[in-house]
C-alpha cells in the first residue's frame, strides 16, 4: 500500500513541467466532450436549477412567496390592532388625567366655608339666621289662546277626508 503511494507520487512529479519558471500549472489533460442534440440543448435551456422548468420554479416561488405573506399578515394586525387600542386607550388615560384635576381643584375650591356658604345660598335658598329671605315670582308668560277644534269629535277617516279634498284648515 505504502509503496503504491510512493509509485503515485513519482509518477506525479515526474508528470510535472520542470522548468524554472514561475508558473507551476498542472497539465490538464483532453476531455472527451458529449455532443448535445439540437432538442437537447433546447431542453437544457428551458431547465434551469436542478432540472426543473421555469414555470414550476415560479409556481414555486408564488406558494413560497404566500406562505410568507400569510405567516406576516397575522402578527402584523394583531400589531396594528394593538397600536390602535394603545392610542385608544392613552387618550382616554389623558382624558381621565385631565378630569382629575379638574376636579381636585373643584375640592381645593369647596375647601373654603364662604364658598360653601355661598353654593348653599344658591342652590338650597338657604337663609343666615336673623337674615329676611325674599323670594321673587316672575310672572308667568301669556299663553297663546287655544282654538278648539269644531270638528275634534268626529271620526278620524271623516277629518282625514275633510283634509285630503279641502286641504289643511
Amino acid at each position: 500500500m505504502a509503496e503504491e503511494r510512493m509509485r503515485g507520487k513519482r509518477a506525479r512529479r515526474t508528470a510535472r513541467p520542470t522548468g524554472t519558471g514561475a508558473s507551476r500549472r498542472r497539465v490538464r489533460e483532453p476531455q472527451l466532450e458529449r455532443t448535445r442534440s439540437r432538442a437537447g440543448s433546447v431542453v437544457a435551456a428551458t431547465t434551469g436549477m436542478l432540472g426543473v422548468s421555469s414555470t414550476r420554479r415560479a409556481a414555486v416561488l408564488a406558494i413560497v412567496v404566500c406562505a410568507l405573506a400569510l405567516t406576516v399578515v397575522v402578527p402584523l394586525r394583531n400589531y396594528v390592532a394593538q397600536q390602535q387600542e394603545l392610542a385608544a386607550v392613552s387618550e382616554q388615560q389623558e382624558a381621565l388625567a385631565a378630569e382629575v384635576d379638574e376636579l381636585r381643584r373643584e375640592r381645593t375650591r369647596l375647601a373654603d366655608p364662604a364658598v360653601i356658604a355661598a353654593e348653599a345660598r344658591s342652590r338650597l335658598g338657604y337663609v343666615a339666621p336673623g337674615e329676611t329671605p325674599y323670594v321673587v315670582q316672575l310672572p308667568e308668560p301669556p299663553d297663546a289662546e287655544t282654538v278648539e277644534d269644531p270638528f275634534l269629535t268626529e271620526p278620524w277617516y271623516r277629518r282625514l277626508w275633510r283634509d285630503v279634498s279641502e286641504g289643511p284648515p
